[in-house]
């Protein structure tokens, strides 16, 4: 088997280092600068020739440089004769554009994939895409993971025997059924309208939540207000305990302020596909590592292993 090498952008070093670790690998060099007109500089200080070579940035805020230095290091890498090249995405930004809703747009989540193509990637790893036709997107084979598992060996430590998962619109319904069943309860959903970036209104709740221990579950939280207008309806039907889980903890805007005048909620679980600084850590906060799934799926690639039976024994 050819040597497996891993490189990081800057995007999320920390979990580049646990992919690594867990893999018993050491993380390879990036050395990434600007030059003095602003324009980017990146240089793998590893030797990759016919290497399997997996590249590791989440496209997280800033989006736009970390996407370049992702392009860079991919057309680095193939320039640098490795065997093949992987680029590791743990949050897929571009994936809420993934349709032409408006005039004259552009749908950027298709055009991002094919920009990660021609810079050289021969395959995609990516979590929990905002909507399933954005896997159709890339036409390199991809690996489109999900954390439900994980979330929900997390909540298997509770007891939720009155419990119900509660998805906050009918989009994510699907993935709230799959959670549901993992954890043997039943399901509800809302019936959810954006009308602006920060700013959606749930008309109403397919399901009975009254009297139930809650778990309210989405792909992403971004500015928080979906969570806070999901909760004013579930607390009108008097609901138990209530918990809040998610794949992607943005948390952008003002969703720490928002999360943290809701004091009934007991407990917020979000996954590391993004990194979450200390400050944006509630006490009420647990974040979970996919470094594991990642790394198990990396080292399942390279073995020429089945990935989708992973997640029947994770």
């Amino acid at each position: 088997m050819r040597d497996i090498t891993i490189f990081s952008g800057s995007a999320h070093q920390e979990l580049a280092w646990e992919i690594s670790t867990y893999l018993g690998l050491q993380l390879s060099p990036t050395h990434i600068q600007h030059f003095s007109n602003d324009c980017l500089y990146v240089q793998m200080n590893e030797n990759c020739r016919e290497s399997d070579v997996y590249l590791i940035q989440p496209l997280v805020t800033p989006v736009q440089e970390n996407l370049m230095e992702l392009l860079f290091m991919l057309d680095a890498a193939r320039g640098a004769s490795a065997a093949r090249l992987t680029a590791v995405i743990p949050y897929y930004a571009y994936a809420r554009s993934d349709k032409k809703d408006a005039p004259r747009i552009s749908i950027a989540g298709r055009l991002v994939a094919d920009l990660l193509q021609t810079a050289g990637a021969n395959r995609v790893i990516t979590v929990a895409l905002h909507a399933p036709q954005v896997h159709g997107f890339f036409s390199v084979p991809t690996d489109h993971l999900n954390a439900l598992n994980v979330l929900a060996q997390h909540f298997r430590s509770y007891n939720l025997t009155n419990g119900i998962v509660v998805s906050p619109d009918l989009g994510n319904a699907k993935s709230a059924t799959y959670f549901s069943r993992l954890l043997n309860m039943p399901v509800a959903a809302g019936s959810k309208k954006r009308i602006s970036d920060d700013k959606v209104i749930i008309d109403s709740i397919v399901g009975d939540v009254s009297g139930k221990d809650i778990i309210i579950i989405d792909d992403e939280i971004a500015n928080g207000g979906t969570i806070v207008e999901i909760l004013q309806h579930v607390r009108k039907r008097g609901v138990g305990r209530i918990f809040v889980a998610c794949t992607h903890g943005l948390f952008t805007g003002k969703a720490i302020e928002r999360l943290k005048s809701q004091p009934d909620i007991e407990e917020i679980v979000t996954t590391n596909t993004v990194p979450i600084p200390e400050e944006k850590r509630l006490s009420n906060m647990t974040v979970l590592s996919l470094a594991p799934l990642i790394a198990e799926t990396i080292r399942r690639n390279h073995n020429g292993e089945s990935v989708s039976s992973l997640f029947d024994t994770i």
